[in-house]
């Protein structure tokens, strides 16, 4: 006898429901919209798609200051420490219309989740920390346009949160990420 992974039954869904759970889009397709979304790179598809769980791996160049501040930032949303080549392994999971995003770099892991807020705008929580973006297609790439930030739910001032620049493409056939903060 084999034994397998537990399995709830549900009652049968109408087909109207059960239309609707199959044609859900993925949240960065739904939030970026159908025709920016067909002009996306495909290694951009597949990492912001529809699969409920997936894994990547490799390599991440992370840079940054090493004043006391940034370290205890760092430490505070657990990014990684800088390094040349540091190999990096991502598993994102999928559920009811958020994602949850574990980076496994060096010396530790990173999680953060994402989800709609609005129909119009990705929140990404890191911790204590929420990151308020615009998603905006740029050629075949995503770019992600800060909108605001809030600490323990509440607001920041804008000038607080700096700059985040960041986009979501490709390089050489594979997914590329570039993501550069600067805090005032």
């Amino acid at each position: 006898m084999a034994i397998g992974p537990a399995r709830r039954l549900l009652p049968p869904a109408s087909p109207r429901i059960m239309h609707a759970m199959l044609t859900s889009p993925a949240l960065f397709r739904s939030l970026l919209g159908a025709a920016d979304w067909d002009r996306l790179a495909a290694p951009v598809q597949r990492m912001h798609g529809d699969d409920t769980l997936l894994h990547a791996a490799g390599h991440a160049a992370v840079e940054g200051s090493e004043g006391l501040l940034a370290r205890q930032l760092r430490r505070l949303l657990r990014l990684p420490d800088p390094g040349a080549e540091q190999a990096l392994a991502l598993t994102i999971e999928r559920k009811d219309g958020e994602e949850t995003w574990t980076r496994h770099f060096g010396r530790g892991h990173m999680r953060s989740t994402l989800r709609s807020i609005d129909g119009l705008h990705l929140r990404e929580r890191l911790g204590p920390m929420s990151l308020h973006f615009k998603l905006r297609r740029d050629a075949d790439a995503i770019d992600w346009q800060l909108c605001g930030a809030r600490l323990l739910g509440l607001p920041l001032p804008r000038w607080l949160c700096g700059e985040v620049l960041s986009r979501s493409g490709s390089h050489n056939g594979r997914y590329a990420f570039h993501i550069d903060v600067r805090l005032p």
